[in-house]
């Protein structure tokens, strides 16, 4: 092959790459615009009352992307346990079936604040993206330690089934007293710094008061 050849065909892949990361950057622009649209979209309607439509498709993958894609897949297997019906949806009677399975059963009506907390396309089932919402608010602490949603957030880190309901009371047990010690050791911590702080302002304000005293005799 002829030097200019080499050259064409080099130009050409080049083009080519250029092509593809374009077409990537462009992909990923346009679904974060796309996921930004349909957030502003759902709390505009929200705010007027108005029920937004089902017709968005989200990349889980990257608009969760506080979770691995292992803990994503390992969500959509607990999700697909339980969506009996296999319509991508887990409606109140798959949910009621779900938290009895889990040793949590719900009243009828905590099973429909457990749907109404994070149903924001108001169709009064919990698709796969709402299901993950439940472990982004278990995650960033927003969820009460007694709700529904809370319950079935720690209950699906562990095979219940495997382990037992009694398993899992202690496994969360173990998580909840090495919690509160990370929380004593955090709090130890805040102390020191605000303690340091205080002693900081002191010194501080006893530079001003030297300072002031200093200045009527100048």
């Amino acid at each position: 092959m002829s030097v200019s050849s080499n050259a064409s065909s080099a130009s050409c892949n080049g083009s080519v790459d250029d092509s593809i990361t374009t077409t990537t950057a462009t992909t990923d622009s346009s679904e974060l615009t796309h996921i930004l649209n349909r957030r502003q979209e759902i709390m505009e309607s929200q705010e007027a009352g108005i029920a937004v439509p089902r017709n968005y498709k989200v990349n889980v993958y990257t608009e969760f992307q506080e979770f691995s894609r292992k803990q994503i897949k390992d969500y959509q297997k607990t999700f697909n346990t339980y969506d009996t019906e296999r319509d991508g949806y887990l409606d109140l009677n798959e949910l009621k079936y779900m938290m009895e399975k889990l040793g949590a059963p719900q009243t009828h009506l905590g099973l429909k604040k457990m749907i109404a907390d994070v149903d924001e396309d108001h169709d009064g089932k919990i698709s796969f993206r709402e299901f993950l919402l439940i472990y982004r608010k278990a995650q960033a602490g927003e969820l009460d330690s007694d709700s529904g949603l809370n319950q079935l957030a720690r209950l699906t880190e562990i095979d219940v089934e495997q382990v037992g309901v009694t398993g899992a009371k202690n496994f969360f047990e173990a998580k909840i007293e090495q919690q509160l010690n990370t929380n004593k050791f955090h709090d130890e911590i805040r102390q020191e710094q605000e303690e340091r702080r205080r002693e900081e302002e002191e010194r501080a304000q006893r530079r001003q008061q030297f300072q002031q005293r200093a200045a009527i005799f100048q």
